[in-house]
């Protein structure tokens, strides 16, 4: 005989939830063994693992006191480079009024540092002139001599007002002789505090290239957004960049005058801190704001930089003053408590299980153990690929989640007594119970994913681990729900111990007080149990059987009720008849 549907679906459930949990392991494999970038151990936020302390210290030109309002705004951009998510449990603070504290859980790498101490102030400027970056010439004597340092004499002013930033005469005598001189490796040259509205000179971020750049005409904050890439022309990572509405108009008109120049009167210069990152040809008239930068990037620095552009520039440039290890703030002995107090949650749900529903407090213990799995791998890719870092918050969300997922199965649970209550079989009463309890159960775990989306969106940073756990465990909750526990239901339903209700398996009818036997038909009362206390409770079934009946039930009770009253009494008549014979 061929399986039935229900089975069918149960074991082709299971084998989803079977394949869902290969590909995640598959996935952190992957990172742990090809990629080098994850483990099979949570990453540990800092209040219990520590981790790295850089303190930066704000740089104004006057050297006055920077403003509350700029060390704010830093604080929350470089809360932003470091912890995008929100969920990497880093903290930023400020300190002394011209301070920045920022602590990154584990050993920070270069990449991180990088991320936070670059001030990031993009800006875009006309090429004027371009060159080798040499800085010494052969003298009379054949020996290589380094360029004289420019003669103060030298004409400092453009001859002709310039037109435009791309105009060659902003190239004055004196800005020339700075060109010829200038080392690119010289460490005592720093470009990035240069004047915005005057020429700069200034090298590639590699000292490849030496320019002579225009004004500035584009910055930083005309970006609205910045993403990474791989181009497939070319096969070269690059910085796709996205304008404002005022940004891509200033670009357009940009990208109108530069179009068809004269090299290197075509080029313009992306400039980070003063140095360039890429000065392209404009091949085109770029009118929808969204140009591209290439150049000798890779994987890593392409989203560095990304995140530096997309994150805005620094209102204030900052030095870093003190790199240092911290220790935990709880430490291990609080995470031995959380880990406990979620052990001893987890015991007594067992143990309420298994005296409530007998044999079928094993069904949720090894739900929860499923899930327990599930979410285990599901936080070690997160913190693979999005920094996902676990607080004590984190695992307060993990806690709380035990109570709501056993919430889960006492819904189910109980739908499917009701249903034995109600006279039909253990089969019928998985499918049917399973129908009513889904739609009670969808709506309660929406409601609970609401609230965390919404405390993840609006709380602090200290509680968005809390909020992310939350909302990631109860999702993980109703997909167990679906593949395994009423999949499981299912299968089990067709076993002789629980087909049969078994007295231990917790869907015993009798137990359970089931009166009702179909439609119309009612176990018969034993009147001499009903001073029992068991006989009772068969009397309070039976009348709740009884109200429970539709009216089409009730008509045809009564009809059968007064069958048998009316085949009494013709049972009767013989007997009186008789007795009159006799007399």
């Amino acid at each position: 005989m061929a399986t039935s549907t229900p089975v069918r679906h149960a074991w082709r459930a299971l084998i989803g939830l079977l394949a869902i949990t290969a590909v995640l392991f598959g996935i952190n494999a992957l990172g742990v063994y090809v990629f080098k970038g994850s483990t099979w151990v949570p990453e540990l936020a800092l209040d219990l693992q520590g981790g790295t302390q850089i303190v930066l210290e704000a740089q104004t030109e006057d050297g006055a006191e920077p403003g509350a309002e700029q060390m704010q705004q830093a604080v929350t951009i470089i809360r932003q480079r470091v912890d995008a998510s929100g969920v990497g449990e880093a903290d930023v603070t400020t300190q002394g009024g011209n301070q920045i504290v920022v602590q990154i859980p584990g050993q920070a790498d270069e990449e991180t540092r990088n991320r936070i101490e670059a001030s990031a102030q993009l800006q875009l400027r006309a090429v004027l002139l371009a060159g080798e970056p040499a800085n010494t010439f052969v003298g009379e004597d054949g020996t290589a001599t380094p360029y004289p340092t420019p003669d103060p004499a030298l004409n400092a002013t453009p001859t002709a007002e310039p037109t435009d930033a791309s105009d060659p005469a902003w190239i004055t005598d004196r800005l020339y002789a700075e060109f010829l001189a200038y080392d690119c490796e010289d460490p005592s040259n720093d470009p990035a505090n240069a004047p915005a509205d005057q020429p700069l000179v200034t090298c590639e971020a590699d000292s490849s290239i030496k320019y002579i750049l225009g004004p500035v005409e584009l910055d930083g904050s005309s970006i609205d957004d910045a993403t990474f890439g791989l181009q497939t022309t070319n096969n070269q990572w690059s910085v796709n960049l996205a304008f404002d509405s005022e940004g891509t108009q200033t670009f357009g008109e940009i990208s109108q005058r530069l179009y068809g120049a004269d090299p290197p009167l075509n080029q313009f210069a992306f400039v980070l801190d003063g140095y360039v990152l890429s000065a392209p040809s404009m091949n085109g008239v770029i009118l929808d704001g969204k140009p591209s930068i290439t150049g000798s990037f890779t994987q890593e620095s392409a989203k560095v930089l990304a995140d530096q552009l997309k994150y805005g520039a620094l209102p204030l440039s900052f030095t870093v003053e003190s790199s240092n290890s911290i220790s935990a703030t709880l430490g291990s002995q609080q995470l031995q408590i959380g880990l406990i107090a979620g052990l001893i949650g987890l015991a007594l749900v067992a143990l309420y299980s298994l005296i409530v529903y007998r044999a079928l407090g094993f069904v949720i213990i090894a739900s929860l153990v499923v899930m327990a799995v599930l979410t285990y791998v599901t936080l070690c890719i997160l913190a693979w690929r999005m920094g996902f870092r676990l607080s004590l918050a984190g695992v307060a969300g993990l806690i709380v989640t035990i109570g709501f997922t056993a919430d889960s199965f006492i819904v189910y649970f109980e739908r499917i007594r009701d249903e034995l209550r109600d006279g039909k079989s253990i089969t019928s009463a998985v499918e049917d119970g399973w129908g009513r309890a889904k739609r009670t159960i969808y709506i309660s775990k929406s409601i609970n994913i609401l609230a965390a989306v919404v405390l993840y969106i609006l709380a602090d940073s200290t509680v968005k681990g809390f909020a992310f756990t939350l909302g990631l465990t109860t999702a993980i909750d109703v997909l167990i729900f679906i593949l395994f526990t009423h999949p499981v239901m299912q299968l089990l339903a067709r076993t002789r111990f629980f087909g049969s209700g078994h007295p231990l398996s917790g869907l015993d009818p009798t137990a359970l007080g089931a009166v009702y036997r179909g439609r119309a038909q009612f176990r018969a009362p034993v009147p001499a149990a009903a001073t029992t206390a068991a006989g009772r409770r068969a009397v309070k079934s039976r009348g709740e059987a009884a109200r429970r009946q539709t009216i089409a039930e009730r008509k045809q009770a009564e009809l059968a009720a007064a069958a048998g009253d009316g085949s009494k009494s013709a049972a009767a008549k013989p007997g009186t008849t008789a007795k009159k014979g006799d007399d």
